[in-house]
């Protein structure tokens, strides 16, 4: 089964791809039959006028920044595991998630500013701005410290900072101002305009670009940087284009859609068991499409069947990805700290 999915990956993924986005567009509170959903997407009137306006509006939406910001944090999770050569990294290991989620609890919670800035352009904002300065902070970090190893501690420790003056803001809070806060931090694909989504789709391009860009130097890099620099590698820069794409697809998706977890640390491991190679420019796709359908998964398993009860996405993602990361560290004998 294992060979056959490797041989025919190109087939199995987008195809599971498309059947999970099928059924995530087709279940919520108002059942609309498939044969409707199918007239809806060619561009015909469906039988009832309001089933066009919750399909395009409501569940096109979700399904598409469900594919947008799974194919973005798991790609920029393979990167990141690459560049430090560390099955346990992920896209928030630059802290930049830690950026973003400390300038949203400032706009929300200092000063109890939550009912002037509450509105989710404004968090998207606060939170690109939070990871813009995170991006900034990491970049002259990396371009002074040109150890990998060192510069995946400092992310690190500057994400515990972040974590604790967040803390320190949820004690002194207001209650309403936390509540928001912590609604905030579950994450959501839920709310997002065909607006938002344009935005977050160009920076998902851009991210994606970049990667497509640096495929060679990936694929040297798993090798050692000793083996890197003797084949012509400029190690340095290739190394900031490879943050500098991580930090846009990290940084994008946290603004829109909250700090989602795992996606981008299991993915990565769960597309490996599928496809057994370490080529980028196989597993750049590869992972752009199993993150997406991890996503739309999760998103379908937090909708309670026969309720209009959603569960947060982070709590399905945990559930989904926390499970893999466990997989890897036992399977693993050689795994570098």
């Amino acid at each position: 089964m294992k060979s056959a999915a490797q041989k025919y990956w190109w087939i199995l993924l987008p195809a599971l791809l498309v059947v999970l986005f099928f059924v995530n567009v087709s279940l919520g509170s108002v059942k609309i039959p498939l044969s409707e959903t199918l007239k809806i997407l060619v561009g015909s009137e469906p039988s009832n006028p309001v089933w066009k306006d919750i399909f395009l509006d409501f569940r096109l939406t979700k399904a598409v920044t469900c594919m947008l910001a799974g194919g973005a944090l798991a790609l920029g999770g393979l990167q990141m595991q690459t560049l430090f050569r560390n099955p346990l990294a992920g896209p928030d290991v630059l802290g930049l998630s830690s950026g973003a989620s400390l300038a949203v609890a400032i706009l929300i919670m200092a000063g109890g500013f939550g009912s002037l800035f509450s509105s989710s352009i404004s968090i998207a904002l606060g939170a690109s701005i939070g990871c813009g300065a995170m991006f900034v902070l990491v970049m002259v970090i990396s371009h002074r410290i040109r150890d990998n190893i060192s510069l995946l501690i400092i992310g690190l420790m500057i994400g515990a900072v972040t974590s604790s003056v967040v803390s320190m803001l949820q004690y002194v809070s207001r209650a309403e101002d936390l509540q928001y806060y912590l609604v905030w931090s579950f994450g959501s694909v839920t709310s997002l305009s065909w607006g938002e989504i344009f935005i977050l789709g160009t920076g998902v391009s851009i991210g994606f670009l970049i990667s497509v860009a640096c495929i060679k130097p990936l694929n040297v890099w798993l090798l050692g940087e000793n083996y890197a620099r003797s084949m012509g590698i400029p190690l340095n820069r290739a190394r900031l284009l490879i943050i500098a794409g991580t930090s846009i697809l990290t940084g994008v998706v946290t603004a829109f859609c909250g700090p989602v977890a795992f996606v981008g640390l299991a993915v990565p491991h769960l597309t490996r068991l599928v496809i057994d190679t370490t080529n980028h420019k196989i597993l750049i796709p590869a992972v752009m499409m199993t993150g997406g359908s991890m996503m739309l998964f999760c998103d379908t398993i937090s909708r309670l069947p026969g309720s209009d009860f959603v569960l947060p996405i982070n709590a399905i993602t945990a559930l989904v990805g926390a499970p893999v990361v466990i997989w890897v560290i036992v399977r693993s004998k050689k795994m570098r700290l």
